[in-house]
């Protein structure tokens, strides 16, 4: 006597697997978007911490030292340039003789605001035309 055995998975196996790879990829899925998200915001925060570099060599450069014109230096529209391309937007740039202070909002939300008091950090509201941070 012969028995006839089928080898393989049945239907409602291959479904149920099917159904945990895919459960499982959107977790991944959502997960690297997030980590995408503080990646770019990182990058951010680098940008305008170079800032306070590129205003104190712009200050020594200067005949007269001063921070009048700052903001309109290539190096730093070339860092708020790059703040942007990595999701960055409502940039702005404050000078006066002696301050400044430049804000960004990042993909996380809030402000991120550097300034020549050396202060740097989130914040929840804008400072606008100021030259410190909040």
């Amino acid at each position: 006597m012969t028995k006839n055995f089928k080898k393989g998975f049945t239907l409602i196996e291959l479904l149920v697997v099917i159904a945990i790879i895919g459960i499982l990829a959107s977790i991944v899925l959502a997960s690297l978007n997030t980590a995408r998200d503080r990646g770019r915001d990182a990058s951010i925060r680098a940008s305008m911490s170079q800032i306070r570099a590129q205003a104190e060599i712009f200050y020594d450069s200067q005949a007269t030292p001063t921070y009048v014109g700052m903001c309109a230096s290539a190096d730093v529209d070339r860092l708020l340039d790059a703040a942007e391309a990595n999701g960055g937007t409502g940039r702005s740039c404050n000078e006066t003789a002696t301050a400044w202070a430049a804000e960004i909002v990042p993909n996380g939300g809030g402000f991120y605001c550097v300034d020549s008091r050396g202060a740097s950090g989130n914040e929840t509201v804008t400072k606008g035309a100021g030259t410190v941070c909040p």
